[in-house]
Parts: C-alpha cells; structure tokens; sequence
C-alpha cells in the first residue's frame, strides 16, 4: 500500500464513472465534470435509481444496474472506465469491479470504504414512509463538514433526495475474488492515509485488506470534495485515469 505520487499513468483509460454517496444525484459532479475535461479526461455522472429519478421503490441492485451499465457503455465503446465511488457508494463501485473485473480499469473511493458480502448497504439513519432522509448537518459536525459554510449546508440539504428503504437496507453481494486484483486508490478527505492505512491494516475493512494494490491520496477537504475542491479532486482524478 503506497501513497501515489504525481506522475500520470498513461496505459489506463481516460473514462471516469461518477457515483456520488447518499442522497447525491448525478449533478454532484457538474463542477467536476468540465474540470476533468481541462485534463482530457471524461467524467460520466450516473444518477442512481431512486436518487434523482423519481425511483421511489428502487432497490440496491437497481443502483447497481445502472453503474454496470454506464461501465458497459464505455467497454462497448472499447475503453476501461475507473469507476469512482463517493462515501456509501465505494461499496458500488465495489461491486462493479466484482461483476465486471475485466471491464474495470481500477477503482477510486472517496471518503469511503467498500462492504463486505452480506453486509447492508447504508443502513445509517431511520427509514420513514419507505425512506431514508437527510438526517441534518448534526451527524457530521466537525472534519466532515468543517469546510462548508452555511449557504452550502442549506443548497445540499436542500437537494438531497430521501433514499429509498430497498436501497439502503440492501444486502450487499460479492461472488468474483478478481475484484481483489483490481487496483483501487482511496481518496482521504477527512481522514488521512496515516487513519486508513491504520484501519485496513486493524482488519476493519476486509476487502481493502485483501485487495493487492491500495494506493492513498490526501485531499484537504471535507467529506464532498466535488462540491468543496471540485478542481483538485478533478485533478486527482485525472492523474488515476491518465
């Protein structure tokens, strides 16, 4: 497990699917978008079902489905996509790279970490009338959201969509020990590497622990860099896929 340094691999594709974490639609990323095109690279924003697309009733494998397919457009285009996981959805991108090994170039997480198998996905927070909400900005006072000011609180809390119970009470399901050969990069917001390396290496997180190649990537941010640091993360980015 190492740091990554600057220097841009070359043999890896340039395609980046974007998969933002609870209660994030697709337009998490518009700021990061345009500035991982400045790089030559493209980012693909995937709007999770029930996340922005009026999906009440949608379910943890139809999340899935839909990163498999924006992973399956780029393969069919002939290119390998790094599939990028922000907070709760490191676990799809996860997954991804456990249905699809050989389509997935690598795999980077944001200030999150995967599950295991048979773990549930994002059961966090009360689930009312079939839903999980926002719950409030309480939950992550401090490093989290230390570098938000209040009209940022207000815009996120303002457009974060309620998450449907299939989604987060989903069990999470992984069958192909190929995802472990896939090479993944965490991105540390409000923790360090010093902090992840620490918990891998505890065994907090088993399927980090088992994966050959982990590399970390320190971002003075707090937990939505694509809204806080979208230039930076874009560059992080960049330098992953090129």
């Amino acid at each position: 497990m190492t740091e990554r340094s600057t220097t841009r691999r070359t043999e890896n594709a340039m395609d980046l699917i974007l998969v933002g974490g609870l209660w994030l639609d697709g337009t998490a990323w518009d700021q990061v978008v345009p500035a991982l095109a400045e790089h030559g690279c493209r980012g693909i924003p995937v709007t999770l079902p029930g996340q922005g697309d009026g999906a009440v009733r949608a379910t943890l494998e139809d999340q899935v489905s839909a990163v498999l397919s924006a992973v399956d457009a780029v393969a069919a285009a002939g290119g390998r996509p790094w599939v990028v996981g922000h907070s709760a959805a490191c676990t799809l991108a996860w997954i991804a790279a456990d249905r699809r090994p050989e389509q997935v170039a690598g795999v980077v997480l944001i200030g999150g970490f995967p599950s295991a198998d048979g773990e549930a996905y994002a059961d966090f927070f009360p689930v009312v009338d079939g839903a999980m909400a926002f719950p409030g900005w309480e939950p992550f006072e401090g490093p989290d959201s230390a570098d938000l000011d209040q009209a940022a609180r207000d815009r996120l809390a303002a457009a974060a969509v309620p998450v449907p119970e299939g989604v987060s009470r989903g069990t999470v399901r992984l069958s192909d020990d190929r995802r472990h050969g896939i090479p993944v990069v965490l991105v540390c917001p409000e923790f360090s590497p010093a902090d992840a390396r620490a918990w891998i290496d505890a065994g907090d997180v088993p399927e980090l622990a088992s994966a050959t190649s982990v590399e970390f990537v320190d971002i003075d941010s707090g937990h939505w860099p694509m809204f806080t640091r979208p230039a930076e993360l874009a560059r992080i980015l960049a330098d992953v896929a090129n």
